[in-house]
């Protein structure tokens, strides 16, 4: 389970609707889903909202069990009045993902774990792309989260770690609810749910082949993926402004995000809890994914500090190898073709 990286497969779902005229970056939401422009959000745009500065971020009180019924959050959120930080960068943790889900339902009639299947698996050619637990006959397995399992369980921590959510902290209040450790650690069953920001079953390879499209213009292998006009805007600008919940200057632009240095790491893509990121580098034609199970805690983030050092070395491999011609390693890990393709993963 990739946590956030899931949020760049929710957004390129998006991108493939745009791509077919069914949505306009520019048109409010409630042209397309009515019930959103109730309560101040009637002109707030598609690529605000996917810019993370709908206002939209709190959890708002909802229990495990409105968390785990996608269609309850999508009305939730779709009923809500924006905060304070309507118009400004505030990472959106987990409302991200329904209000992906909400617009996507709005045009198709479909909800997002479908609309993975449709427009990002099927297309691509590809079974290693699933919005929670894969069926039993996919081939795709999901793999345990490793993580300690003697969290405190303390009452009185629990009571300060609500107050904080609910009274003082924005970035903690957009990813708390009671019993958030249980649901990492697998005590609720949040992998059967649709959380379209948090829950994605994917492999690194699939990630890989997705953010390979965008890389290369839209297209990968031969296969038409989005068009070049769609992808040459998924490019933004950098910028040093800071997100108002997790303080670092991400520059998200339409569901992505790039890095505060990007000359450490050119390009942009999503990264989840613990590590785990898709990456596309339209510059140089590279894409590369890393999904992993394992999470020291539940709301670290020592785990992303490789991300820089693992972009630039697999960034350098691919440099020499485009002048040295690629060769085959078969003999370690999962197994791979002895064509080229088998290496894009």
């Amino acid at each position: 389970m990739v946590f956030s990286a899931t949020k760049g497969m929710a957004a390129t779902v998006i991108h493939r609707l745009a791509d077919r005229g069914l949505i306009d970056y520019e048109a409010p939401v409630s042209e397309y889903w009515p019930a959103f422009g109730a309560n101040g959000k009637l002109d707030l745009t598609v690529r605000e909202l996917m810019r993370h500065q709908g206002g939209l971020s709190g959890l708002r009180g909802a229990t495990q069990e409105d968390l785990l019924d996608h269609l309850v959050m999508e009305e939730r959120l779709a009923a809500a009045r924006p905060g304070r930080l309507l118009g400004k960068p505030a990472y959106h943790a987990l409302t991200f993902g329904w209000l992906m889900s909400g617009l996507a339902r709005a045009v198709t009639g479909q909800g997002m774990r479908a609309l993975i299947r449709e427009e990002l698996a099927e297309p691509l050619g590809t079974d290693g792309m699933h919005l929670g637990r894969p069926p039993a006959e996919a081939p795709t397995r999901v793999a345990e989260i490793i993580m300690p399992q003697n969290l405190p369980g303390n009452p009185a921590l629990n009571y300060a770690a609500g107050k904080v959510a609910a009274e003082l902290s924005g970035g903690f209040r957009s990813m708390y609810f009671k019993g958030v450790v249980a649901a990492v650690q697998g005590d609720i069953p949040l992998l059967d749910a649709e959380i379209p920001a948090a829950n994605g079953v994917v492999t690194a390879r699939a990630l890989a082949r997705m953010y390979g499209a965008i890389a290369n213009g839209g297209e990968i292998d031969g296969t038409r993926f989005l068009s070049r006009g769609i992808v040459a805007g998924l490019t933004g600008r950098h910028s040093r402004q800071r997100d108002r919940n997790i303080f670092v200057p991400l520059s998200f632009h339409l569901g992505y995000h790039s890095v505060p240095f990007p000359k450490v790491m050119p390009g942009f893509g999503h990264a989840g809890l613990g590590g785990s990121v898709g990456w596309a580098d339209p510059a140089t034609g590279m894409a590369f994914a890393y999904v992993h199970n394992r999470l020291l805690t539940p709301f670290v983030v020592a785990d992303h500090v490789g991300l820089a050092t693992l972009g630039n070395l697999i960034r350098q491999a691919v440099e020499r190898a485009r002048k040295r011609g690629f060769q085959p390693v078969t003999e370690f890990g999962a197994p791979f073709s002895d064509d080229r393709r088998g290496l894009t993963g």
